[in-house]
Formats: structure tokens, sequence, C-alpha cells
């Protein structure tokens, strides 16, 4: 009810596609603007298409970068389900594979093949070396050609008798073998390589025939996403260079394929981590975070610790509400996200951004420098609504230069609706619908007659109905519970009053000792009788979520002095600047009606008696007025009557907040000091509309024991406190003589002539001595 203007807000906030138009909903606390919004999201998402699925996947190019897929809703879960099984087909298809006895058959060739390369090299040289009377021995430093004779090594001691020329030949035979084993030897390497290269083309054709087939299957269901295809291309890529490691192939000729990020499960890069799945979603998702911490918003990488380390790879990659809400709505306390460390800066960024980057807190803050993941930012596409009160609203348009920039659209939630037949129907309709919500019992028509009364008090306004769902929502509660023990099959309007005392009676401890503390004396209050610079004002405190009002004693004392007015309360730093500006306010007063045509020769005192405490507002401003009035005039003010309201420099009486728990103070005073029938209370006129009262005040009024005023100036104060007509200027501008107006401005008057005749009897100026 009554939220028509953030309804309107809220439809163009949604309606308007731009990526800085985001939401904020300001309100009081307990009208309920969660359950509004989520409500009216959940409608306006529901008409709108699920937003697609997110998933991060291996990079097999740079593992540090995972890269993202973006999927129609529903088709992640199928893509991860589908991978999932082509694993568990990959580990029986590619080690039965290596095991075949083709595989087995045709690797055999190629060593044998490579062997004998290298024995027919040998075999040449060894033959050649024969025809020359040389052999070629193995030793333990290798290989070496010696010249032999008869079968046998010559040994050097031999080959040094030998004639000069045969050691020539020998020599010469010798150098031109070892040229060719060097050379043998040099090609070596080769041979090995083309020998692994031939290896791995085996497994790499093997892995092909193996694995291919079940790859066509994976790129035959997703062949209508050219991203999800490119994956499968760089996956069956990986597995053909890496699959003899994936079956644990240690083979040393085998080159060693790179190691999955985390060890133990050698499939595990090729898995699928399914970040956002819409495959159940109807419409676009509605998001609320209630713990908005950098990491819960922007998602996370987890950490796995192995040996000592700690370790990550993509599928530890975890999302925040950001990916969840991406493509609808996310509703974020704004309190609670300013709370947490850096949330209220990152969420601004990924706003202005318009992605998704997930990055561990230390590394934002360069903490680190080790290497870890950066997976590929995902594209935003959201509607943000910040919950919060007025003043945080108000304050982050003023002090953050960015919040207007991203946050265009308030939502301002209203307090109150208008009371009018319609919406008092209207209102019976909630109250009965928030009772079927709690699943409380239902209400007879008294008690909604009731529940009406209690909107118009909570909202201050006999004109008006308060929408301050939570509180409602407490008071049915406990009148549904107050109906059980009076066994009721109804809420009755009795029940209602009687959680509204017991609500009373759990909090006012401290209001009822202030009541014995005025009807011990220990707090002065007089309620009979007569007094002059004396008046009963009233103020009202406020302990948590309790509020009442109690009579305060208000003084004034008046004697010559330079025209000021002078506020103990303000002298000793306990009032406030409000309560200050009606003090200057009352001498502004003073110095335009009554002092015109001559020097204001006064100094006046007021204070609050016993106050212990900080005193702030304007509301006791007519009271502090009437006080310094009646000392003026020397006229006694009534006891039996209270007084609150503001005035203005012209004497106008304006309305004041609290006013019902202010009467009702001072009722109960009075009635604690005894019923006499003229006891009252005097309030702006402005606030007559105001007044709901309690059923016992309402009733001492009916019956006479208690009087309500209004007054709409200070001279209907005066009169009702003093029982004297106030008086009004005559045609020659006179107050009239023995009114209360005409003994205030003969005693100003007097003052400043006695002010005069001693500043010409001395010489000088003698006011204020």
């Amino acid at each position: 009810m009554g939220q028509g203007r953030a309804l309107d807000a809220l439809h163009f906030g949604i309606g308007i596609r731009h990526d800085r138009y985001h939401l904020f909903a300001l309100g009081p606390q307990g009208v309920a603007m969660h359950a509004v919004l989520r409500g009216e999201l959940e409608s306006l998402a529901a008409k709108q298409k699920a937003p697609p699925d997110w998933c991060y996947v291996h990079n097999f190019g740079e593992p540090h970068r995972p890269r993202k897929l973006r999927l129609p809703a529903g088709r992640g879960a199928e893509l991860r389900h589908a991978v999932e099984e082509l694993i568990v087909e990959l580990r029986a298809a590619i080690p039965a594979a290596f095991e075949s006895d083709d595989f087995r058959d045709r690797r055999q060739a190629i060593e044998d093949a490579a062997k004998q390369r290298q024995e027919d090299a040998f075999s040449e040289l060894q033959e050649g070396a024969q025809v020359r009377g040389v052999a070629l021995l193995r030793t333990p430093v290798g290989l070496a050609l010696a010249p032999v004779r008869n079968g046998e090594v010559v040994p050097p001691d031999e080959f040094r008798k030998l004639p000069p020329e045969e050691q020539e030949r020998i020599k010469a035979d010798l150098e031109e073998l070892q040229h060719q084993l060097e050379t043998i030897l040099q090609a070596m390497p080769r041979l090995e390589r083309q020998f692994r290269a031939e290896l791995r083309q085996l497994a790499r054709e093997v892995t092909t025939a193996a694995v291919r087939h079940l790859l066509d299957d994976l790129r035959s269901t997703f062949r209508d996403l050219a991203d999800v295809l490119n994956h499968v291309e760089a996956m069956e890529q990986d597995l053909i260079d890496n699959a003899e490691q994936l079956v644990g192939d240690t083979h040393p000729e085998v080159r060693p394929g790179p190691q999955g990020p985390l060890e133990g499960d050698r499939f595990r890069r090729y898995r699928v981590n399914l970040l956002v799945d819409h495959g159940a979603s109807e419409g676009a998702p509605v998001v609320y975070e209630d713990h908005p911490t950098f990491q819960n918003l922007l998602g996370r990488v987890e950490h796995v610790a192995q040996f000592g380390t700690l370790i990550t790879d993509f599928n530890l990659i975890k999302p925040g509400a950001l990916h969840r809400a991406n493509g609808g709505y996310l509703l974020l306390d704004a309190r609670r996200v300013l709370l947490q460390p850096f949330a209220w800066e990152e969420l601004k960024r990924v706003l202005r951004a318009g992605e998704i980057r997930i990055e561990e807190l230390a590394q934002t803050l360069g903490l680190v420098s080790t290497v870890s993941l950066e997976p590929e930012s995902i594209p935003l596409d959201i509607k943000v609504v910040l919950i919060g009160e007025r003043r945080l609203y108000y304050l982050l348009c003023e002090l953050d230069p960015d919040f207007g920039e991203l946050f265009k659209v308030p939502l301002d939630f209203a307090d109150d609706v208008d009371r009018t037949s319609e919406t008092t129907v209207r209102y019976a309709g909630f109250v009965a619908r928030l009772a079927r919500e709690r699943q409380l019992r239902p209400l007879e028509r008294g008690a909604i007659a009731r529940m009406v009364e209690v909107a118009s008090r909570i909202a201050e306004d006999a004109t008006k109905l308060s929408v301050h769902r939570r509180t409602i929502g407490d008071l049915l509660l406990e009148a549904d519970h107050h109906a059980g023990h009076a066994g009721h099959a109804q809420i009755t309007a009795a029940d209602i009053d009687a959680a509204r005392d017991a609500r009373i009676h759990r909090a006012d401890r401290v209001r009822e000792r202030v009541l014995e503390q005025i009807r011990r004396g220990t707090i002065l209050i007089d309620t009979s009788g007569a007094a002059v610079g004396q008046v009963n004002g009233l103020v009202v405190s406020t302990l948590g979520d309790f509020t009442f009002g109690r009579p305060i004693r208000i003084t004034a004392r008046t004697r010559l002095g330079r025209g000021e007015v002078v506020d103990i309360e303000r002298e000793v730093e306990f009032g406030g600047p409000i309560h200050a500006k009606g003090i200057l306010i009352l001498q502004g007063f003073l110095g335009q009606r009554y002092a015109a045509g001559h020097p204001l020769t006064l100094h006046a005192s007021l204070v609050f008696e016993q106050s212990y405490g900080p005193v702030e507002g304007d509301s006791a401003s007519v009271a502090e007025l009437a006080a310094l009035l009646s000392a003026l005039a020397g006229v006694p003010i009534r006891q039996n009557l209270a007084v609150t309201g503001s005035v203005n420099q012209h004497g106008r009486v304006q309305a004041i907040g609290g006013v019902n728990e202010k009467v009702e103070g001072f009722h109960d005073v009075c009635r604690q000091a005894g019923d006499s029938g003229e006891y009252g209370v005097i309030i702006p006129r402005a606030n007559v509309e105001h007044l709901m009262l309690r059923d016992d005040v309402v009733e001492s009024v009916r019956s006479g024991r208690f009087n309500v005023f209004a007054a709409s100036t200070i001279d209907e104060v005066m009169e009702a406190l003093t029982g004297m007509t106030a008086g009004e200027r005559d045609a020659e501008g006179a107050f009239r003589e023995g009114s209360v107006n005409g003994r205030i401005e003969a005693r100003l008057c007097e003052m400043a002539e006695t002010v005069r005749h001693f500043g010409s009897r001395d010489g000088g100026d003698a006011g204020g001595r």
C-alpha cells in the first residue's frame, strides 16, 4: 500500500536498458522494502528469458588463464555431463589402445628398425676395419679402434717393433676408421630423435583412432556452439599430444607431457566447471546476497593443500552473487556492502567495467606476486538494487561521486498513506493478508478497526495510516499469542489491546520510575496552584523502540540587563543547536513586540529544572516563552496545565512531534496526583489532527477530568495559562492596561527608564549593573 511512487520508479529503472541505471531503494526500516522489491522483481523476471549458462574450461595454451564458455540456458549442465561421460570413456579407451596387440607390434617394429639402423651403421664400420686389420672394441669409456694380428690386438710394444712403413699404414687406417666412427656416433642423436618421433607419431595415430569417434559424438551434440567446438578441438589436440602420459606410461624415450594443475587426476584438465546453471530457471534470476563480502560478490578461486603447498586450477573457481544474478537482478543491503572491506569499491568497478573479473583479494591489493589463475572476464548484464535508509542515500550522493553515476534511479518508499474510506478498506485487506502470511488466526471486525487506529497512532497522524509492515506484523503475532491464551478462535480488539499493553509493560520500567519520582517529590512537578515564571513543559524520551512523554519544570527569572535572554542549558553545553535557535527566536519576539520604541534592557535566564542530560529541539519554546512572559508580567501560571509547541518570532505557535506521548505523559502524572477535573495540556492547533490518544486519556477527556486545548498564538497560550486577557494594541498602539501584554510592556518600559535614569545620574551606561 502507498508505494506507487516507488513502484513507478522501479518499473522505469528496470525498463531502461542502460548499464548505469541501477536502483537505490530508500526508506525507513520495517516498511518491507525487501518483500515488495523481491515480489515485484520476481513478477517481472518471470516474463523474461532465462540468461545463458557460464562455464570455465582449461586453457591448453595458457593454463593460468582459464577460458569462459557461454551456452544457452541448460546447455552448460548438458556439456558438463557429456564431458564427464567422455572422460569415463577415455579412461578406458586410451589404455586399451596402448595395450592392444597392434600397438605393441607396431611399437616393437619401430624399436627393431631403430636398432637395426644402429647395427647396420656399426656393421659396415666393423667390416671395413676387419679388411684393414683393425678391430672395433667396446671399452669402459666407449668404442675404440686397435690393430689386430692373428685375431689378437697388437700390444703397443709389438706395434713399435713393426717396420716404419707398416706402422704408417696402420696409423693411416686407424685415422680413417676413427673419422668414420665419429661420423656414426654423431649420427646417433639424429637416429634417436627419429626413433622418438616415430614413437610419438605412433601414439598420436593410436590415440586419434581411439578418441576421435568419441569426440565426434561431442561435436555432433554441440555443433551449433562454435566456442564449444573450438574447445573440443583443443581438447583433442591435447589428448593426442599427451596420450601416453594419461595412461601412466613412463618409457624414458617418450617425452613427458604437461601435468595437470592437481596431481592424481590426469583427466582433470578436461572437465567443465559449470559456474552458473540456469537449466531449471524460469525467467531471469532474482538474487539477494545477505553477506556481500568481496568474494561473495565477485566469486573466488579456492585452493587445495598438497605436499605442503597450496595449488589450484580452473575447477576450483567458484561463482559470486554477480555471476548468479547475471542477466537478472541483484538485491543488496547498502549498509552491509559498505561495511565489508573493499566490497563497495569492487562493486562499483564491476558495474563501471560491465564485466566480472575474478581476482584474489591479496592479488588485487598487490600483497602477493606469485602466479595465480586469471580467469577470463565474463560480460555483465544486470540491474543492481541497493536497499538502505534515506540518510545513507543522501550521504552517498554527497560524498561519493561515483554513486550518482551508477545509481541514477531512487525508489523512495513512503512511511504512510492517507486515511480515506478507500485506503481504510484496502488497509483491512493488508492486515488480513499479513495474518495469512504468518498463519495467524483471522481478525474479527473490531480487531480490524483497532488495527486501523493503531496504524494512525504509529503514523502519529489521525489522517494517515502507517505502512510499517514489521511493526504491524509483530503486533498481530503477539495478539494471536494472547488470543490463544484467551481461547479465542479469532483475534479480537481486546487481544490487540492486550498485546499493546504487554509490549508497553515490557519496556516502561524507566517511565514508571519517573512517575514514581514525581509522585514522591524527588522530581519537582506541581499539578495544582499557580506560580510566576514557572510552567510545566513536556519532553519526549526514547529508549530503544519505546517512547514516552513526561513533564519538566521550566522557570524564568528577569532583571535589568543588556537585552539578553540567557539559556542556562546552552551555557553549560547541555543545549543543542536547535534548542539554542529557539531561545534566540524568543529574544527576537520580545524585541519586536515590546521594545520597538525603546532599548530592551532585560536580562533573563531560562532553565529546565532537574535536567541532567542533553536538551535538544524547539518543542519547549512556547513553554519557555510563557515562563518568561509570566516573569515579566508578574502574572502566575496555572500549574495544573502543561504546554508544548514551538514558536516563531511573530508569536505563532508551530507544530511539534510526539504530541500523543506528551499529552499522555502529563495525563499519567495528573492521574496519580488525583482527579480534580482541572488538568489539561495546551498543544499547537496544527497538531490537533495528529492526536491518536490512548483510550484511558480519551475517556478522561470525554468525562471532563482532563482537557486538551489548542492554541495558534502565544496570546492564546497565555490566556489559557493565566486566566487573564492577553490584550491587543489599540488605535494608539498601546496595550490595554492590566492585560498580560500591557503588564509586560509596562515592565520593560520601567526597566528602560530605570537604566536611563541610572545612566544620566552616573554619566554612563548602567545597563547590566
